[in-house]
């Protein structure tokens, strides 16, 4: 199992804890939208440090943005594994091909 996949076995084990005792349950609980918000947050703050250069940085706010992700995706019951399979689909198109017919 990836780390990643741990993660996302660990957001949705949250989701029914305490959110006074669980970061990722009171996410959840503040519902879809402050997840989206928190998410694009993170993304920001990942997109800074892209600038600014410093690696360590940025694959510390990589991390929050991929965890803040994982979440989200959570509070709308989409799981990694649905991501997933949309990569898998189109690792057969060309990026270019690809995004030409989402159109």
């Amino acid at each position: 199992m990836t780390t990643l996949e741990t993660l996302a076995e660990t957001i949705l084990a949250r989701r029914n804890a305490d959110p006074e005792s669980s970061w990722t349950a009171r996410l959840l609980a503040d519902g879809p939208e402050r997840c989206a918000r928190k998410f694009g947050e993170e993304a920001i703050e990942t997109v800074v440090e892209a600038i600014r250069g410093d690696r360590t940085r940025l694959a510390e706010e990589a991390a929050d943005t991929l965890y803040h992700l994982l979440v989200m995706l959570a509070a709308r019951d989409v799981t990694l594994a649905d991501v997933e399979a949309v990569l898998e689909g189109r690792q057969s198109r060309s990026g270019i091909a690809e995004k030409a017919g989402r159109g």
